[in-house]
């Protein structure tokens, strides 16, 4: 065989190796009732309810937050995040979480927060007022 032709199947074979690689460890979006049923990492959607205990003691143990989560579809489940809780959490909508179920409650690698700042009506109205009043 020529170097060449070696050359051209190593090269397919390490391409064809990095798609498998990229295609096992993507995640993909989903509910607690996916979650439930599957044992890979998924993004779920939801917003937090806040009418349920959220445990945070950073003098205790500064990598263990929890709280409940409501997602797209109103399943309700506790999570357990292993990491400090991330500042504006109370005041942010709708979070993504990225992690897996494990004994009933998801285990959050990730918290993907919406900022609440830029989409508070008040910023709005604030800055519509200024411009009224420069007028």
């Amino acid at each position: 065989m020529k170097k060449s032709s070696i050359f051209g199947i190593i090269t397919i074979a390490v391409a064809i190796a990095i798609i498998i690689c990229t295609y096992g460890s993507a995640s993909t979006y989903g509910t607690f009732k996916d979650a439930d049923n599957n044992s890979g990492e998924l993004h779920i959607i939801g917003h937090i309810d806040k009418q349920k205990e959220m445990v945070y003691d950073a003098t205790k143990d500064a990598n263990y937050f929890s709280f409940y989560m409501r997602d797209t579809i109103g399943n309700e489940r506790k999570v357990i995040y292993t990491g400090t809780k991330p500042e504006d959490f109370d005041r942010t909508d709708k979070i993504v979480l990225v992690g897996q179920m494990n004994k009933g409650a998801f285990h959050a690698s990730h918290i993907l927060m919406k900022c609440p700042s830029k989409y508070t009506q008040d910023k709005l109205d604030v800055k519509a007022d200024t411009k009224k009043a420069s007028i």
